[in-house]
């Protein structure tokens, strides 16, 4: 019987605290509509069959990745790749509808933001005028994207920024 008070007691004697499981977290996407990707197109453009069996163009809301013809616009396409591969589900929260027909949808995996995570390892940039599209998360956008730079990662290590809105391929889509 000593031996288990002992035991019982020991932890507190020591500074210690027995083991106990932290909540559960709750996910703020756990109840977003879910979908299954089905291809990435680029760095921010992908397709996924929604949950009615549809498969519809997602465009990530408030950033913009290089073009494929700008440096760093591959890596960004491989990088949402490995984010999203074929047959993922992700979580979506749709924010509206572009004029070529595309979603404008915020992807999640885990409850984390794919558009975050891709502004904060520099494979893509804050899109300033788009930003509007992510009120609860615009801070946290601006801050990723100053640490990218700061660290000079991926896109942001080039001597010569071109923003990807204003390659020439960017240009010709909007303007058609």
């Amino acid at each position: 019987m000593k031996f288990h008070l002992i035991s019982l007691f020991l932890p507190l004697l020591l500074g210690c605290t027995a083991k106990v499981d932290p909540p559960k977290a709750t996910s703020a996407t756990a109840d977003l509509p879910q979908a299954i990707v089905v291809s990435v197109g680029d760095g921010d453009t992908f397709r996924a069959r929604d949950d009615s069996g549809k498969t519809v163009t997602i465009r990530i809301p408030c950033v913009d990745a290089p073009e494929s013809q700008q440096a760093w616009g591959p890596e960004a396409t491989q990088r949402l790749r490995q984010l999203l591969p074929t047959g993922k589900t992700i979580a979506l929260r749709e924010t509206t509808t572009d004029r070529y027909g595309r979603t404008i949808a915020e992807a999640y995996i885990n409850g984390q933001s794919v558009g975050l995570q891709l502004v904060s390892e520099g494979y893509a940039v804050v899109y300033d005028r788009y930003l509007d599209s992510c009120p609860e998360t615009e801070g946290e956008y601006l801050a990723a994207e100053e640490q990218a730079k700061e660290k000079r990662l991926n896109y942001w290590s080039q001597d010569s920024i071109v923003m990807p809105w204003l390659t020439t391929a960017h240009i010709d889509i909007s303007t058609k």
